[in-house]
């Protein structure tokens, strides 16, 4: 009789009624299975007992009482939860726990997460974006330390240290002059001169020094030339400073002439002549210094390399170089002054210092024009034309494209041409010692000869005839 029994169904969750009221909703939930009305009514027997039937508590059945529980024996874990017993695994839904935040920094994670999108590692990218091929590193330093002036004074040489002091000697020599000069205009151009030789004496020593650091000729990315263009600029500087002086003394000479013409001079000026038949000891001096200087200390001698004159390029070495054919030409004339009568001496001082300052202001603008080429990367020497013609000629050669000369410093220069050519590989490699011969000996003047350096770069385009 027991296998005769029906199954009994299990208690559902109460399912809200639906708006549309009626029994054919019954069949559409449950098709072909017959549904019970009275399975969760509480006087069936399957209804759990334990849960109060007291209809005066309107609680009973709510959900918000840890009490409410369709399983038989929630509410004696409800009753024992009132009554302080605490048991984890009988917890209603709506029994949360504390939970009490770490004080201490939260550590965070990245396992197993993606911040961002890396295109290189991409699957498409990797058809894309290739990676470049790896390069050699630049056998060129970034940077080089630049020395201080604490370290150019502890590298100094004994032959250094002696120049140093010379050269200072050579600025109070300018100085005596020009506080003698007094009692004569051509002594007072010549104290310019003398100064003007001082500091290029100053600057010698200076480049000497700077020589003693791996800075001053080596290249680097920041300095492609080293140092060396350092000292261009500061002949600029005193070029500059040259044509300034011989404008000041073309304005003294010109105030001099109105003070004669009968105009009354804002300051009085009287000059005094060395007595007759004595020595000069000013000019004496100025000579004695500025052999020195241009013997020792080879002062004014990038200068002289850099401009040429060709009217005293045939005289001695010193004298070839224009600064120092001026002072010692000035110098030597005013030993002679002492020697004429009053009025003549008078009149030569006039002339004398009026020839002083115009040459002054004709050397400074040519060594500012030359050094100022030079500091924008040009050349401004001659025979440029000369040396085109001669590589035209060449039977092999079917013209020049393109011709750059220039200048970096006083011992380097520069030249890149692009010729259109045509031969054998035999007759090109001829043609391009010819070439880069006669860019040395036609304007760096040989080997042998000190000239400046150059480094000649070609390009041969190959035209078939």
């Amino acid at each position: 009789m027991a296998s005769n029994l029906p199954l009994p169904i299990p208690p559902r969750t109460p399912t809200p009624p639906s708006d549309e009221a009626g029994d054919h909703y019954a069949p559409q939930i449950n098709s072909g299975v017959a549904v019970d009305r009275d399975a969760l009514s509480p006087l069936r027997d399957t209804f759990p007992r334990s849960v109060s039937l007291d209809p005066g508590n309107p609680d009973r059945l709510s959900p918000t009482k840890s009490s409410f529980s369709l399983n038989p024996g929630a509410a004696d874990t409800a009753t024992a939860a009132q009554n302080g017993q605490s048991d984890s695994s009988a917890a209603g839904p709506f029994n949360f726990n504390t939970t009490v935040m770490a004080k201490g920094p939260v550590v965070k994670s990245n396992i197993g997460q993606r911040r961002g999108h890396k295109y290189k590692h991409s699957s498409i990218s990797h058809q894309i974006f290739l990676e470049p091929p790896p390069r050699a590193p630049l056998a060129l330093p970034n940077s080089l330390p630049i020395p201080t002036l604490k370290e150019c004074r502890a590298s100094m040489s004994r032959d250094q240290k002696t120049r140093f002091w010379w050269s200072v000697c050579h600025m109070f020599v300018a100085a005596y002059t020009l506080w003698t000069a007094h009692g004569s205009l051509a002594m007072t151009a010549l104290s310019h001169l003398i100064l003007f030789d001082s500091l290029g004496a100053l600057l010698c020593v200076a480049v000497d020094v700077l020589g003693n650091f791996e800075v001053w000729k080596r290249s680097s990315i920041r300095h492609p030339f080293g140092l060396e263009r350092a000292e261009v600029l500061a002949g600029f500087a005193m070029c500059v400073l040259l044509l300034f002086m011989g404008l000041d003394l073309i304005s003294h000479n010109l105030q001099h002439f109105l003070e004669k013409s009968g105009h009354e001079p804002h300051h009085v000026h009287d000059h005094e002549r060395v007595s007759v038949g004595n020595v000069d000891i000013t000019a004496v001096l100025a000579i004695s210094s500025t052999l020195v200087s241009a013997i020792g200390l080879k002062n004014h001698a990038r200068i002289g390399k850099a401009m040429r004159f060709a009217y005293i390029e045939s005289l001695p070495s010193v004298l070839s170089n224009p600064s120092h054919f001026l002072t010692l030409s000035c110098s030597a004339l005013l030993l002679l002054l002492p020697l004429v009568s009053i009025r003549i001496y008078d009149w030569l001082d006039k002339v004398l210092s009026g020839t002083i300052a115009i040459s002054m202001c004709v050397l400074g603008v040519r060594l500012v024009k030359t050094l100022g080429s030079m500091l924008l990367m040009s050349y401004s020497g001659q025979g440029v034309i000369e040396v085109i013609k001669d590589i035209e000629a060449d039977p092999a050669v079917f013209g020049v494209d393109d011709a750059r000369f220039w200048q970096v410093h006083y011992g380097l220069c520069m030249a890149n041409l692009k010729v259109r050519v045509g031969g054998t590989e035999d007759t090109l490699s001829r043609l391009r010692e010819k070439i880069s011969s006669l860019i040395r000996n036609r304007l760096g003047g040989g080997y042998g000869t000190g000239g400046q350096k150059w480094e000649v770069s070609l390009q041969f385009t190959i035209e078939k005839p």
